[in-house]
């Protein structure tokens, strides 16, 4: 599957499509799958919003909304500084214009040829950001950076897919 299949696969989770969640949690525990079926009776409006520099998906609903980055690999790390560079450019726009709107951006990563719940998410951080998202932020693992100051993604230091739509559907 290419990148955007995956951000197609995250906006049908988010939105509360049923056949995309039975498909995903295939290899989930039975936990897992619960927590997952919540999204059906809380669910978002998700925009696709693919750019050069922008967000993957913006998930919006009457109690919190936020945007998503979609990230997957092979590989159970993700460095920003492999390639080009852009990663980096694109995660510091992001930073910048989340702070302006007292919002941060989610990073969602998802692993392939994992069994179970094979996506994570991340917050990168910022500053400033107040009320219900700001509570689901301080729960969020961060985006870790390297010494020299790159951006790191380590799928194992993420939070489940699952528990993240199990606390968004409290």
């Amino acid at each position: 599957m290419a990148g955007s299949d995956y951000e197609r696969e995250l906006k049908r989770i988010l939105h509360g499509d049923l056949d995309i969640i039975n498909k995903v949690t295939r290899t989930c525990d039975d936990n897992e799958k619960e927590h997952y079926l919540k999204i059906i009776d809380k669910p978002f409006v998700v925009s696709r919003a693919a750019g050069s520099m922008g967000f993957d998906l913006i998930a919006l609903r009457g109690d919190v909304s936020f945007p998503i980055e979609v990230k997957t690999s092979s590989r159970k790390t993700i460095r920003f500084s492999d390639a080009s560079g852009r990663a980096s450019d694109q995660a510091r726009w992001m930073i910048r214009e989340c702070d302006r709107a007292g919002l941060f951006p989610v990073y969602a990563y998802r692993l392939k040829g994992q069994r179970g719940d094979s996506w994570r998410v991340f917050a990168m951080e910022v500053e400033g950001v107040k009320g219900r998202l700001g509570v689901m932020y301080k729960r969020l693992p961060k985006v870790e950076k390297s010494a020299v100051g790159h951006y790191v993604l380590r799928w194992e230091d993420g939070m489940q897919l699952n528990k993240f739509i199990d606390y968004l559907c409290r």
